[in-house]
């Protein structure tokens, strides 16, 4: 009987130990640092169970021990409450932070900079290559783009789209991630309108956004934004045309190659401003909150010419005869620089 106890006292100290030994492995497992040295994007699909993800984990080289991870699962089942989703793991998380994250549904978001000053087309083929996005746009047309919002037409479509950097997580679609950038465009255009400067030569917040698209794209100087806005305002309001640049190149297309010929500007085109009055049909590009405020309180002047001052600002003017020197002086400026 003695030995019988022996023996029965030896085998529950040795299952002890193993039972010891597959709690420290188990312990040693989740406390281990993944085996990454930058961010690593980890997709963990619906419906993938335990045993699905430990396979996932070791195809990935993200865990050794497969069999040992489904102890810690069992063992600390609350680990196990994984969502599916897109995840961002960071060098020097532990297996359990990554768990704690896989149950968190705290998914990764990636950035999408749609900037000022680009066509609403620019930022369609930058959907077409940001990564994770879901593509339910069929082309980059404007018209599909408006068919998606629910739009009637394409009227609002160029420049009524918000630019700013954009957060979205996988598999967000391209028509949700624009819906996002309309609906706080159609906000803050609302909210500048009403708060415009009274006595303005605008029928309605569309004619507003296409002056804010001019001015977008002929300044980048946050100081003269008002400046360049008050020129055209003057221009309007003395039946003088707009004669600027950006507008014809926008109506040109296709056909810009980089460079405005003296045809060019004698083509009638919708947004040639050298040959329509006022302003042309709508806006040219997406403008930035600067000058939708610029477009809605132009500063008070008699400016009513402006030409590139070669340093990066512009030189403004009241009449023709002080413009044609500064455009001299800017011709000057360059010839200097192209000798040098």
């Amino acid at each position: 009987m003695k030995k019988m106890f022996y023996v029965l006292l030896l085998i529950l100290v040795l299952l002890g130990l193993a039972a010891g030994a597959g709690m420290w492995k188990v312990h040693r497992l989740a406390a281990s640092r993944l085996p990454i040295s930058g961010e690593t994007i980890f997709t963990l699909k619906p419906g993938t169970g335990r045993l699905a993800l430990g396979e996932q984990l070791y195809a990935d080289k993200l865990i050794n021990r497969p069999r040992v991870f489904q102890w810690l699962l069992k063992l600390e089942p609350t680990l196990s409450h994984f969502k599916a989703g897109t995840y961002r793991l960071t060098p020097g998380m532990t297996l359990r932070d990554m768990l704690a994250l896989l149950a968190s549904g705290k998914e990764a978001q990636f950035p999408l900079r749609l900037v000022e000053g680009m066509r609403v087309s620019d930022w369609l083929a930058q959907l077409r290559n940001a990564p994770y996005i879901k593509h339910t746009l069929k082309d980059d047309s404007y018209p599909t783009l408006a068919k998606a919002l629910g739009l009637s037409d394409t009227d609002k479509i160029e420049g009524w789209f918000y630019p700013d950097t954009w957060l979205y997580t996988a598999n967000t679609t391209d028509v949700a991630l624009m819906k996002r950038a309309r609906q706080r465009m159609v906000k803050e255009i609302d909210r500048v309108w009403k708060g415009r400067m009274d006595g303005l030569p605008y029928k309605s917040p569309d004619q507003l956004v296409t002056m804010a698209s001019i001015i977008e794209k002929e300044t980048a100087v946050a100081s003269e934004r008002d400046l360049v806005s008050s020129v055209f305002i003057n221009r309007l309001r003395t039946g003088m045309r707009l004669q600027t640049d950006p507008t014809v190149i926008y109506g040109m297309g296709e056909h810009y190659k980089g460079n405005i010929t003296r045809k060019d500007l004698e083509t009638a085109t919708p947004y040639n401003t050298y040959m329509i009055d006022g302003l042309p049909p709508g806006a040219i590009a997406v403008p930035g909150p600067a000058s939708l405020k610029a477009a809605a309180h132009p500063a008070k002047s008699n400016w009513l010419y402006f030409v590139a001052d070669g340093k990066g600002g512009h030189k403004f003017s009241t009449n023709l005869n002080d413009h044609n020197r500064a455009v001299r002086s800017y011709i000057q400026v360059l010839k200097d620089k192209n000798a040098q």
